[in-house]
């Protein structure tokens, strides 16, 4: 995840912080959810922030030049304690990452006070791989919305095949 530190930051207002951060695909137009912790430099970022703004990058494990990888640029909505979703997020993100059995929201005795949080892409960059051989480019939001998951192998000829509606 990558945030900008915001204006009234003594020494690095303006300057982008990046790290990884958890999140989990728990939802079927590729928003993701993510554990909001008020602790967290990237919470406090997205809180200043007065759209909210993110971006996330996703890549393949391990990490590898001629494989596909995304970054999403959007913004991240903090869900009230009480949502109806705080049940099914939980089931579905400890699904993802059982260990983070002890930041989950609404947990009063957990390490830390936490929230869910919802980010949603408004741009999509895709790099398929290497460039002479796979797309490399903007994704339109609507194709990526409701793109159904498909195998990797099958990704620089999926996107090709669509460059020229691009």
């Amino acid at each position: 995840m990558a945030t900008i530190y915001p204006a009234d930051h003594l020494t690095l207002a303006g300057q982008p912080y990046s790290m990884q951060e958890y999140y989990a695909n728990c939802h079927a137009n590729g928003s993701l959810t993510l554990i909001v912790l008020p602790i967290s430099r990237h919470t406090q970022n997205i809180l200043h922030s007065p759209s909210h703004s993110a971006s996330i990058s996703v890549s393949s494990d391990p990490p590898a030049a001629a494989r596909a990888r995304v970054a999403l640029m959007g913004s991240v909505t903090l869900l009230p304690d009480d949502s109806p979703e705080s049940e099914a997020l939980k089931d579905c993100y400890l699904a993802q990452h059982p260990d983070a059995v002890e930041w989950i929201p609404g947990d009063d005795e957990g390490a830390h006070v936490a929230y869910w949080g919802i980010f949603d892409p408004h741009t999509v960059y895709f790099v398929g791989g290497f460039g002479d051989e796979h797309y490399i480019g903007y994704v339109p939001l609507n194709l990526y919305q409701t793109a159904s998951p498909f195998d990797e192998t099958d990704v620089g000829s999926r996107f090709l095949k669509q460059e020229a509606s691009f």
